[in-house]
C-alpha cells in the first residue's frame, strides 16, 4: 500500500511564534536595505562569503549548480504541482490547497519584496537572473516546498532532508554569484515563516481530512474493490 501522509499536530504557539520571528528576521534586513538605498547593508559579511564561494569554483561544482539552478525555481514549481495533484488523488483536497497556496503566496511575497527593496545583485553572476536580489527566489521556493513536504510527512528524516536541501540551495545561489549571503538567508526566513503561519490555519482541517481518509489511497481502494469482486466471482 502506498504510504499515506500523516501531518503532525504541534501546539499552536510552536507554529505562530517561530513563524512571526522568521518573518521579522526577513523584514528587518529588508528595511535596512531600503534605508541604505539598495546598497548592501551587510557588505562586510556578504563580501567575505562571496569571495569564499568564488574560491570553490570547479567544473564539477559548476555542473552540479546548473542542475540546482533549474531545480530551485522552475523545478520547485513543478514539484508543488505534482504534490498538490498527488494529494488530491490521495483524497486530501484541503492538504492539496495548503501545498499549492503555500507555493503561490511565497512566490508572490518574494517578487513583491524584490520590487520594493530593489537590491542590486552581485557582479559576475554565472546564470541569467531577473532584477532584485533580496530575497532569493530560488531559496524561498525551495524552502516552501521542502517545509510543506516535511510538515505533511511528519518524519524526522524528511525534516533532515529539508534542511539539507535548503542549505544546498543557499550555497548554490551564492556559488553562482546570483545572490548575496543575506539574500539567501532572507529567502529562507520569508518562506519558512509564511508556510508555518499557513499551516497554523490549515492544520486542523487537514488532520481531520487525513483521519477521514482512513489510510486509504485511491489506488489502494480500487485494489481492494477488485479483490472483493474477484472473491465474489469465485
Amino acid at each position: 500500500m502506498i504510504r499515506v501522509l500523516h501531518p503532525r499536530q504541534p501546539p499552536s504557539w510552536q507554529l505562530v511564534t517561530p513563524g512571526v520571528l522568521l518573518l521579522c528576521a526577513f523584514a528587518v534586513p529588508g528595511v535596512l536595505l531600503m534605508a541604505g538605498q539598495g546598497e548592501p547593508a551587510f557588505n562586510g559579511v556578504d563580501t567575505i562569503w562571496q569571495a569564499y564561494a568564488f574560491s570553490l569554483h570547479s567544473p564539477f561544482w559548476d555542473g552540479v549548480n546548473v542542475v540546482l539552478n533549474w531545480a530551485g525555481y522552475a523545478g520547485m514549481l513543478v514539484f508543488h504541482v505534482v504534490l498538490a495533484i498527488s494529494l488530491v488523488i490521495w483524497q486530501r483536497p484541503m492538504a492539496a490547497v495548503f501545498a499549492a497556496l503555500s507555493g503561490i503566496v511565497v512566490l508572490a511575497l518574494t517578487q513583491l519584496a524584490k520590487a520594493v527593496v530593489g537590491r542590486d545583485r552581485p557582479e559576475g553572476a554565472r546564470v541569467l537572473s531577473d532584477t532584485g536580489s533580496y530575497p532569493s527566489g530560488h531559496v524561498s521556493a525551495t524552502t516552501a516546498f521542502l517545509l510543506v513536504l516535511s510538515i505533511l510527512v511528519g518524519r524526522w528524516w524528511m525534516a533532515l532532508m529539508a534542511v539539507i536541501g535548503v542549505i544546498a540551495m543557499m550555497i548554490s545561489r551564492t556559488y553562482l554569484s546570483a545572490h548575496w549571503l543575506s539574500d539567501v538567508l532572507g529567502g529562507a526566513c520569508l518562506a519558512a515563516g509564511t508556510v508555518l503561519l499557513m499551516w497554523w490555519r490549515f492544520r486542523d482541517i487537514c488532520i481531520k481530512e487525513n483521519a477521514q481518509a482512513d489510510g486509504q489511497t485511491i489506488w489502494a481502494a480500487r485494489a481492494s474493490q477488485r479483490r472483493q469482486a474477484a472473491g465474489q466471482a469465485k
